[in-house]
């Protein structure tokens, strides 16, 4: 048995969207028959919660990378020294890194090759020299518009891992406990409707006050509805949740979070980790997708989704992190009875035409 150190250094919902990548590391099986493999997973401090939820991984080590976290720390020898001292320690013979088509993975095999790391894979449109063993090149040994899952996978197979006989290649975390008074206390009063109105990124957050008006209507067409948020989005959940919706913000914990997402009939969420998380447990999303980054790679996946949002508007795969164009409009144009029909088409089973056409347009 092996120890390999699988790197995705970036936010919760990324580390979710890993978790194929990481059962093909653990369970998988390579070329010579060799498996199973001890997974050290190495991310951001802000997705432990999340690494540790997902199956195949035996060890979450966090590490603020001063390439990806926003503000990013002061690079120092005390940090980089402080990486390489643990993979050195944690015996680790090989690396896989997990990238976007944006991120390179050179920094971070530099600091691998410096602790010893004998193969490493990652993707890059760049020489790679000896810093990479396996190289992909984006564009060529695979398309960049696919799902995020997918290019995962594509890396950890192009390092010889397959996804074990029998797994769907989907989005999963380990075994939730019960799912405790809060979730039954919901589930007796009958299917309930979760609404999660935040985002880290202002460009991809629908108006609270669009929210609060979908809630209602929601409510007004008997559903119960359930709305969740952080421990700084307590303000924002409690206008949207009005006077009658549950308001969860600030109080539960990612398990609690991910119990509750599970119970839920239908998530109501932006192109956020509660929306990874959802998927992860199953549940379909109604998703608010702001076109910053493109929906074919980020939007749930593997799960009953309707994706709204102009997905041509003129913030189109800018990155933005705060809308660049007055009124917000690729979101704003969303209305509450567009929701509100999207959630009735979940409910009913019905995925629409025009979700198929946005996700999957070239």
């Amino acid at each position: 048995m092996s120890r390999v150190l699988v790197a995705r250094l970036d936010s919760m919902g990324d580390v979710l969207l890993a978790g194929p990548a990481l059962r093909a590391v653990a369970n998988g099986s390579r070329p010579d028959g060799s498996r199973p493999n001890d997974v050290v997973l190495l991310c951001g401090p802000e997705s432990a919660g999340a690494a540790e939820m997902l199956p195949g991984v035996t060890q979450v080590h966090t590490w603020p990378c001063p390439w990806i976290v926003n503000p990013a720390p002061d690079v120092t020898a005390e940090l980089t020294t402080g990486l390489i001292e643990f993979v050195r320690s944690s015996r680790i013979e090989e690396a896989v890194i997990l990238t976007s088509f944006h991120q390179s993975p050179l920094p971070l095999a530099l600091l691998l090759r410096l602790a010893g790391v004998k193969r490493i894979t990652g993707a890059s449109t760049d020489y790679a020299g000896s810093l990479l063993d396996v190289r992909l090149k984006p564009g060529e040994d695979f398309p960049e518009d696919q799902p995020e899952v997918v290019r995962a996978l594509g890396i950890a197979q192009a390092a010889g891992f397959q996804l074990p006989r029998g797994d769907d290649g989907k989005l999963h975390i380990n075994p939730l406990d019960e799912p405790g008074e809060l979730v039954d206390e919901l589930t007796q009063k009958g299917p309930y409707i979760v609404v999660h109105p935040g985002s880290a990124a202002p460009a991809r957050a629908w108006p609270a006050l669009h929210h609060a008006a979908t809630v209602e209507l929601l409510e007004a067409y008997g559903h119960q509805v359930v709305v969740t948020g952080g421990p700084g989005e307590t303000s924002l959940t409690a206008t949207v949740a009005g006077p009658s919706a549950h308001n969860l913000g600030g109080t539960t914990d990612l398990r609690t979070l991910a119990a509750v997402l599970a119970g839920a009939a239908v998530v109501v969420t932006g192109n956020t980790g509660p929306a990874h998380l959802a998927a992860a447990v199953g549940t379909p999303v109604v998703c608010l997708f702001s076109p910053v980054v493109p929906a074919i790679r980020w939007a749930p996946y593997g799960v009953p989704m309707e994706l709204l949002g102009d997905q041509e508007a003129a913030c189109r795969n800018t990155r933005a992190r705060i809308c660049p164009v007055p009124g917000h409009p690729c979101l704003s144009s969303v209305t509450p009875e567009q929701v509100l029909e999207a959630v009735e088409r979940l409910l009913g089973g019905v995925s629409s035409l025009s979700t198929r056409r946005k996700v999957w347009k070239p």
